[in-house]
């Protein structure tokens, strides 16, 4: 068992340290004095969110960390395990954010503009759109890692403001999410278990633009990004147990209500 630790921040300490960061360090301390050997199993997310008073996407953000790092390794259906060779220390330089943290901020934003671009957007930026949306899929059919067509997508939407303070905020976020090596893993990840974008969303929404139609618009961009979210939660499940209907439901929990502001 990991050892008590002190009250964790609800949002960053004053040194900066995000949540999850402050977590994966307490378990990386962990590791290190000994209380984990090599090939150990990691306790559950369940218990890893209880004894921090986390929530478990937070947790699979720390554990993602520590992967990306070679402090532990998943087991698909098994769990998370101590590396046979963990490192001595647990540089977090570069795991800056995370796709869970990311994206919850795009749902907030991009749903806005989007909402803002149904009152201005032009039918040329209609044709982009719809012209990007078969890029979209014909990335998906050949494996195209990168999204390159989506995140066009998503920034014409943007531009559609005629905000270029939107713009700015929306770009910074898909160049983050190409920063950050842990938000890049946990996409990766979701990728080889086959999440990609999704072609009828993204008509929803652009069928919303299209009619012009604010209230629409909004709720297509926050909808397909909550969905977003989910796909990313079960693209990172490593637990046989927290497959379970019941566990899952339980863990969606924070996020539910989160996603309900």
């Amino acid at each position: 068992m990991i050892r008590p630790v002190a009250k964790l921040a609800t949002a960053t300490q004053p040194d900066g340290h995000k949540l999850y960061q402050q977590v994966a360090a307490a378990v990386s301390d962990a590791i290190q004095r000994g209380d984990f050997t090599p090939g150990q199993r990691i306790p559950s997310e369940r218990e890893l969110a209880e004894q921090y008073k986390v929530s478990r996407p937070t947790i699979r953000e720390a554990m993602i960390a520590l992967e990306v790092i070679g402090m532990v390794h998943s087991r698909h259906g098994s769990g998370i395990f101590v590396a046979d060779n963990p490192p001595s220390d647990t540089l977090m330089i570069g795991l800056d954010i995370g796709a869970f943290e990311l994206t919850e901020a795009r749902r907030l934003f991009e749903a806005e503009a989007a909402a803002l671009a149904a009152v201005s957007i032009t039918d040329e930026e209609i044709a982009t759109l719809e012209r990007l949306i078969v890029e979209m899929e014909r990335e998906n059919l050949e494996h195209v890692s990168g999204e390159h067509a989506d995140r066009e997508f998503h920034l014409t939407i943007a531009r559609a403001t005629r905000n270029s303070a939107v713009v700015d905020v929306v770009q910074s976020l898909w160049d983050a999410r190409s920063r950050s090596p842990l938000c890049q893993h946990m996409l990766e990840r979701a990728r080889s278990v086959g999440v990609v974008p999704r072609i009828d969303e993204h008509q929803t929404i652009l069928a919303a633009l299209r009619e012009r139609n604010p209230k629409a618009a909004r709720k297509a961009m926050r909808d397909h990004l909550a969905r977003v979210i989910e796909g990313l939660l079960k693209a990172t499940e490593s637990d046989a147990f927290e497959r379970a209907r019941a566990e899952v439901e339980a863990k969606r929990t924070d996020l539910a209500r989160r996603v309900a502001i």
